[in-house]
């Protein structure tokens, strides 16, 4: 779990730390779970995050039986976990708006050289328009609209408390 929090601190995806590092993918998805580390896999981590090999070791110990022992308090905070929610959400809409600035124009493109009397390509300029504007004002959060307070509203009228 400390490996994923160092991770995302830094904004790293799984494969840029392997990559990094010089581990597997694997690897570092099987630290994310909490699985245990051999002292070479933490002393190369410890080296990439710029931390003493002991405050990976505290984490990720290992016992004469080769079982991890966790320590519990590498746990996300709950701010830490919504933040990262929010950020694959936003990364998600930014894909999204990439898409369409390529598609859109490609398609008017192939629309006004193909078959320039026929405005075809308005249809999916619209639609998709409209559920581009959907996406963002769930994702941006947009306060007028469904915003936080309304959230709030809402929950506290679901559960049959006055503001």
């Amino acid at each position: 779990m400390l490996v994923k929090k160092l991770r995302l601190q830094r904004g790293w995806s799984q494969e840029q730390l392997a990559d990094i590092s010089g581990l597997s993918t694997r690897t570092i998805q099987r630290l994310e779970r909490g699985e245990n580390a051999s002292l070479e896999t933490l002393k190369s981590l410890a080296s990439v995050f710029e931390i003493d090999v002991s405050e990976l070791s505290q984490h990720y110990l290992i016992n004469s039986a080769e079982e991890p022992i966790m320590q519990h308090d590498t746990q996300l905070t709950y701010e830490e976990a919504k933040a990262i929610e929010q950020v694959k959400e936003l990364r998600g809409f930014y894909i999204h708006l990439l898409i369409f600035l390529v598609m859109i124009p490609a398609a008017w493109i192939f629309n006004l050289t193909a078959t320039p009397k026929v405005l075809w390509a308005i249809w999916p300029t619209l639609g998709w328009g409209v559920g581009l504007i959907g996406h963002a004002i769930g994702v941006l959060d947009i306060p007028f609209i469904f915003g936080a307070e309304w959230e709030k509203k809402q929950v506290e009228k679901r559960l049959g408390r006055k503001l």
